[in-house]
């Protein structure tokens, strides 16, 4: 029989470290809704790859993206998870495979911190996490990451996960102030030590 995702086994969540990444449910707006309140200003600065942070951020449109989430997960085409610090269990983030295309296979990797938790290491964790999950239960041949050229963070983070920048796509999308960005594509392959 020929492969189909909807056949793969997949976890509902992920323990690392310091992270239980979990995927979206009905009831986590709020949650979602508050982290990302606090975090909406630094997003915002590279919204060309988050177009969705153009909107003002309501509970309502958070329980909307959780409960879509959720069903995407299930049709297995994108996959979201909530990072959840074990100590606190708070919310810091989010974390996911995005865009699959299962005839290459390949698969986008995605991520943002809440603003307070930024620098701790737990987007790189996350990033390593979702990355394991693509190459050894999701099967992918190559996994890729987009970070603006400006996004010095997000450029750390995808070289701290074993990512190797390919190229930068010049004038490749407009910020927010309408100026021509740089986009960086970086990618790993199973064999770069998923």
């Amino acid at each position: 029989m020929p492969f189909h995702p909807l056949r793969l086994d997949l976890p509902s969540t992920i323990e690392t470290e310091r992270l239980l990444l979990r995927t979206p449910q009905a009831g986590d707006g709020g949650a979602v809704h508050e982290a990302l309140a606090e975090s909406i200003v630094e997003l915002r600065r590279f919204m060309g790859l988050l177009p969705w942070v153009a909107a003002e951020p309501t509970v309502q449109a958070s329980e909307l993206f959780c409960r879509q989430s959720q069903a995407q997960v299930l049709l297995r085409k994108d996959f979201p998870f909530l990072l959840i610090e074990r100590a606190s269990r708070r919310l810091v983030g989010l974390a996911g495979l995005h865009r699959p295309e299962w005839l290459v296979p390949k698969i986008e990797v995605g991520y943002w911190c809440r603003t307070g938790d930024t620098g701790r290491g737990l987007i790189t964790e996350a990033v390593r996490a979702v990355t394991e999950l693509a190459f050894r239960q999701l099967f992918m041949q190559r996994v890729e990451l987009v970070a603006d050229e400006a996004n010095v963070r997000s450029r750390r983070v995808a070289e701290r996960s074993g990512f190797l920048l390919e190229g930068i796509q010049r004038h490749a999308q407009r910020g927010p102030d309408g100026s021509l960005r740089n986009l960086c594509l970086y990618a790993r392959l199973p064999e770069a030590g998923a």
